[in-house]
């Protein structure tokens, strides 16, 4: 971690600056080196805006990546973590990796320091490093990870592109509707209210709307702002609630069936690499249950974990509970029984993986032109409203 500091030189002289170093013992130790003295150091904590910093993903891939290689080439565990905590740039990281250092030189496994900062170092993580120390295949679980996060950066990349221009569209025509209503609405019906003619409903409509969005403007913005609060907290203190805004969220057209394939992709992918890592099916099982951030899959998988440890075959307790299709539970059967659940999970993840490109393909095709139908139908409306009063009165003079 970084250390302000206040030392003095051979001569006397006052010398104030920062450095890096694991702890106290070693900032005095560097300094020694630098032919200083010193007097005070404080630590120096890096936080967000808003609680601790986090570490971006591609941070975590070229720690795996390097430390893969340094072990690979027989470079003890503290000196690579020590490389690799001199040339990263991320401060909060560079404070991480110090406190793993740390906690090594205290006796600690690699597995067990990790453990200590599980917002950095997930359940998965931690129990595929321990299961590389204990198998004695550290360099290739590190590089299985430094895939994994690869391609979960890549899945999060697919559920950005789905969600962003609809989110960008929905964002113009918001802005745009406020606009109208609030400004050019208001204008519009004065002239023609003025003109003296019954106005149709559609006509009527549009100016309440217009009155309680330019009345009642704060209303209509603290009301969503009070709504999302108060769904936290009933979704924090009641366990059914989260329960049914999962399954609200698997049941939504076109986003629904795209969010489990994403779910179950990942569920794949994290359980045969675990499997693959030397950990038992059960305990594979019940640490997938953490990182799959959907309630009722979650339980799912606790019936999966239930049935199997029952005495039900793997292929068995994943068809019982109806969350995959067929055509997995086949693969799974056809794994179970040669031997090879490792790679059947492996194909599970990459069929999950390909059909989300494709269905992410496919919902973009078809979310543009339903969007633009409805941009084109409430500006439709709006002009109609306004335009039809008009356009009635200027018959009624030409007869």
């Amino acid at each position: 971690m970084l250390f302000d500091y206040k030392a003095v030189s051979a001569e006397g002289r006052m010398t104030y600056g920062r450095i890096d170093a694991i702890n106290q013992v070693d900032l005095e130790m560097r300094l020694k080196r630098m032919n200083l003295d010193l007097v005070t150091g404080s630590p120096i904590k890096h936080r967000a805006l808003f609680g601790e910093q986090r570490v971006p993903r591609p941070e975590l891939i070229n720690f795996c990546f390097h430390l893969e290689h340094l072990t690979r080439a027989g470079v003890p565990i503290l000196e690579g973590l020590t490389d690799l905590r001199d040339s990263v740039d991320h401060p909060r990281f560079r404070e991480v990796m110090a406190g793993l250092i740390e906690s090594i030189e205290g006796g600690q496994t690699l597995s067990q320091a990790m453990g200590a900062h599980p917002d950095i170092f997930s359940q998965v993580f931690a129990n595929l490093i321990r299961a590389g120390e204990g198998s004695g295949r550290l360099p290739e679980v590190l590089a299985s990870l430094a895939e994994s996060l690869k391609w979960e950066d890549e899945l999060t990349s697919h559920t950005k592109k789905l969600l962003m221009y609809p989110a960008f569209v929905a964002t113009i025509v918001l802005s745009a509707t406020v606009f109208l209503m609030i400004y050019m609405v208001p204008q519009l019906k004065l002239f023609v209210k003025n003109m003296g003619q019954a106005l149709p409903p559609h006509t009527q409509l549009l100016f309440f709307v217009s009155d309680l969005l330019t009345n009642y403007w704060y209303v209509c913005l603290v009301l969503p702002i009070l709504a999302l609060i108060t769904l936290q907290i009933v979704l924090r203190r009641n366990p059914l609630a989260r329960v049914r805004l999962d399954e609200i969220k698997l049941g939504l057209p076109i986003f629904g069936p795209i969010l489990k394939k994403i779910i179950l992709s990942r569920f794949a992918n994290t359980f045969a690499m675990l499997y693959a890592s030397g950990i038992p099916v059960l305990e594979s099982i019940r640490t997938t249950q953490t990182i799959v951030g959907n309630h009722v899959v979650r339980k799912g998988l606790e019936r999966v974990e239930q049935s199997i440890r029952e005495g039900q075959n793997v292929a068995g307790a994943f068809r019982d509970v109806g969350m995959f299709p067929p055509l997995i539970v086949r693969m799974l059967r056809i794994g179970e029984s040669t031997g090879g659940l490792d790679k059947a999970l492996l194909n599970v993840s990459y069929f999950y993986n390909r059909d989300v490109k494709e269905s992410v393909g496919k919902a973009q095709a078809l979310i543009e032109p339903m969007l633009t139908l409805f941009m084109g139908a409430l500006l439709g409306w709006i002009m109609l409203s306004v335009i039809g009063p008009v356009y009635d009165v200027i018959s009624k003079i030409k007869t």
